[in-house]
């Protein structure tokens, strides 16, 4: 159970978790809070846009008390300070301004307010109201799938960025009415109140801030899987195939549907949104909200990307919101949630990101292994991989992830791209453990099964025994080097079970197999700023880092000559291992001179490749691994 502040001078409302919820097909699961006796508040929003010029989202909220009681002489509204699936605190309380609180009803008598603490306006009712009216409005321009963004074009706001609560009351349901800016239409996957215009309602708060809304002129593509629909709804032009869109979006659900063995919703909402530069994505129950660069559909490679992102965030509806880590649902709203499982709620829904569209038809084997290739290939090239496991990765999101520096790169590892990795090895190590008979997708079907059906959220040591019970055996070793600790990843003895190697070949070479030559190597990255030549990083363990090179520096000249990024990489290429040059450097203003001896990399890729010859058996996994039922036929590395 998951307790949280009440206020003494509040009703007795008291939180209480379900300890079971039924989850079939064609069924919401939800994470279920159940207010005690006494019952719960009428609490009702009104969300207007009249001035989209000037950003500012309007909020009208309303609460009545229960049973026409009066309201307790104090009632705390909160906003909360960060939104599911973005584990940072983002502070959302910044962005309120012209509060005011009213008696409703009768006289509208004003209501005496103050704030309490960053996220948190106490308002003093006597006792004698029976209905609070507080408005507000919420400064809204920033497009991120997790916060919200008002202007003549759209409007999009996520509930939990917007929306304050009453203290103790997340488990109370609540209506929301949108008031659309001209002709805007109005997309959500909260359900229509009947009879009501753009009225929605959520049973309580965690599925309120689960679901973001959308109003502009958008069009929509819809489809159905199993009876049940979805829609796809498009805000802004760009240069995307929308009946390949329809297409290929439905296979990767009905590949997912056919992997997990339902589809635990009444409908579902894609919210896509079409920006100039932005991107991103975010999972919900029942949609999702993704943000793709308006001219990023083309060539075939950056239409690849968009599958990847759409079944990322659409697996997500197994994995994370219904397959709950422990620490992750119901939430706590006002701080962080600390869990050592993101590496499994979101590195391994990045593994099936990718697995699920070759699954699906929409990529074949070459892209999916190249794909596979270059994450590997940039994990290796991150040194904070020795310096992070993946589990302490997911626990220090909240201080790390969402706020790196120029020493990211040498102090931690992402929990996206690692896990991913990890989970791949894991499915590969649990296929050559069972001889086939069990993967990855047993474990998170049996977790779908043992977990989220029935309400539970499960431990990383539930994790572990999941994919114990898949391989027949004991998986600690891999666990302690590859989660909990900090090894190298043993790549080709995993790879080995379905008949692939990894190899590295040489960048640029005209025979890829002959290894590539060692070439001078400086180390540090650089960017263009301008006219200037900065250091934005420099990893570790390369001649820049250990001969003094900063984050920061401005390189001015090597050798005397001044140089830019193209004409510094273009001396590099005429130099060899071994040798000095002189670099004339800015660094705080202060113009130095520095010596670097330049140290020796060939420029590799890494591939996938197959052995030669393969076994029955490791095409038998491979074929297991890559293709649906109906693909396996005359399937191949």
């Amino acid at each position: 159970m998951l307790l949280r502040r009440t206020s003494l001078l509040s009703f007795v409302w008291v939180l209480v978790l379900v300890a079971a919820q039924g989850a079939g097909a064609q069924q919401q699961q939800r994470n279920t809070r159940v207010p005690a006796a006494g019952g719960a508040p009428d609490i009702s929003y009104t969300v207007s846009m009249p001035e989209p010029h000037t950003h500012l989202l309007q909020v009208e909220m309303r609460v009545r008390g229960a049973a026409a009681s009066n309201l307790p002489a104090q009632v705390d509204l909160v906003m909360p300070v960060w939104t599911p699936g973005s584990y940072l605190v983002r502070e959302y309380g910044r962005h309120v301004q012209d509060f005011a609180a009213t008696e409703a009803g009768g006289g509208n008598r004003p209501l005496t307010w103050r704030k309490t603490n960053k996220n948190t306006w106490r308002v003093e009712t006597g006792g004698a109201a029976r209905e609070l009216r507080a408005t507000y409005s919420v400064y809204s321009n920033e497009l991120t799938v997790r916060t919200n963004e008002l202007h003549d074009r759209h409007a999009f706001w996520n509930n939990a960025a917007l929306l304050m609560y009453v203290d103790s009351q997340l488990a109370s349901p609540s209506t929301v009415r949108v008031i659309p800016f001209g002709d805007w239409k109005v997309a959500t996957g909260l359900p229509a109140v009947s009879g009501q215009r753009n009225t929605f309602r959520a049973e309580n708060f965690d599925v309120l801030y689960d679901s973001p809304f959308l109003a502009s002129d958008f069009k929509t593509i819809s489809f159905e899987v199993r009876n049940v629909p979805h829609r796809i709804v498009i805000d802004g032009e760009g240069n995307y195939d929308p009946e390949r869109m329809r297409r290929e979006v439905q296979k990767i659900v009905e590949t997912s549907a056919e992997m997990m063995g339902d589809l635990p919703y009444r409908d579902y909402t894609f919210i896509l949104m079409l920006h100039p530069s932005a991107g991103g994505g975010l999972e919900h129950l029942n949609s999702t909200a993704l943000i793709m660069r308006r001219f990023a559909f083309r060539p075939e490679a950056a239409w690849d990307d968009f599958l990847s992102l759409v079944a990322h965030e659409y697996y997500h509806l197994w994995n994370v919101k219904r397959i709950r880590p422990d620490a992750l649902g119901p939430f706590d709203y006002t701080g962080e949630n600390y869990t050592r499982l993101l590496w499994v709620a979101e590195g391994i829904t990045s593994y099936y990101e990718n697995i699920l569209s070759r699954r699906a038809g929409v990529i074949g084997d070459k892209e999916y292994l190249t794909t596979i290739a270059g994450a590997i290939r940039g994990l290796q090239n991150t040194p904070g991989r020795l310096e992070q496991s993946i589990e302490e990765a997911s626990f220090d999101a909240w201080i790390k992830y969402y706020r790196p520096d120029e020493n990211s790169l040498n102090s931690a590892v992402s929990y996206y791209d690692k896990g991913a990795i990890v989970g791949l090895l894991l499915d590969l190590e649990i296929r050559r453990r069972s001889a086939g008979a069990k993967s990855l997708d047993d474990v998170m079907r049996y977790l779908y099964n043992e977990y989220a059906k029935k309400n539970r959220n499960y431990t990383p040591e539930d994790f572990q025994r999941a994919a114990e019970q898949a391989a027949g055996a004991s998986l600690d070793d891999f666990f302690r080097r590859f989660v909990r600790g900090r090894e190298e990843l043993d790549y080709n003895t995993a790879f080995a079970g379905v008949g692939l190697r990894l190899e590295t070949v040489a960048a640029s070479a005209s025979d890829a197999s002959k290894p590539a030559a060692p070439k001078a190597y400086f180390g540090a990255n650089l960017r263009q700023d301008g006219d200037r030549l900065v250091v934005s990083s420099v990893p570790s363990g390369t001649p820049a880092y250990n001969q003094g090179i900063t984050y920061g520096d401005q390189i001015v000249a090597l050798d005397g000559q001044r140089v830019t990024l193209a004409t510094f990489n273009a001396r590099l290429e005429e130099r060899k291992p071994g040798d000095d040059v002189r670099l004339s450097i800015f660094r705080l203003d202060e113009l130095r001179t520095v010596t670097i001896k330049l140290g020796g990399r060939a420029e590799e890729n890494y591939r996938l490749v197959p052995v030669a010859p393969q076994t029955p058996e490791q095409k038998r996994l491979y074929e297991g691994w890559l293709y649906t039922i109906g693909q396996r036929s005359g399937a191949g590395a």
